[in-house]
């Protein structure tokens, strides 16, 4: 993997994100921009966001995290940067936890 490419992002978005089809949708904003990761719902309401990437292309969709799917109302959005794996092999719905 070029350097470039070697960037993770994992987020943790809050507000109304389950139940609006948010996973589908980080699922396909992900898939377009070439990630490869998960997404998963949280107990608490939660959704959790782990992505691999181009740092710009990471940029992207922590910004649609940000906004959400039309029925979805974000009120928060955590994130950190982390050093790549190159685990993934493209973009899933993972299980609650």
């Amino acid at each position: 993997m070029a350097e470039e490419l070697k960037n993770r992002m994992h987020a943790t978005v809050r507000g109304r994100v389950q139940g609006v089809s948010f996973r589908y949708f980080v699922v396909e904003q992900a898939e377009n921009l070439n990630l490869y990761g998960w997404v998963r719902n949280k107990w608490d309401g939660a959704v959790e966001v782990t992505a691999e990437g181009k740092r710009q292309d990471l940029e992207t969709l922590l910004q649609a995290l940000r906004e959400g799917p039309p029925m979805a109302r974000v009120t928060d959005v955590d994130f950190e940067w982390q050093d790549s794996t190159g685990e993934f092999n493209g973009f899933q719905v993972r299980s609650t936890v």
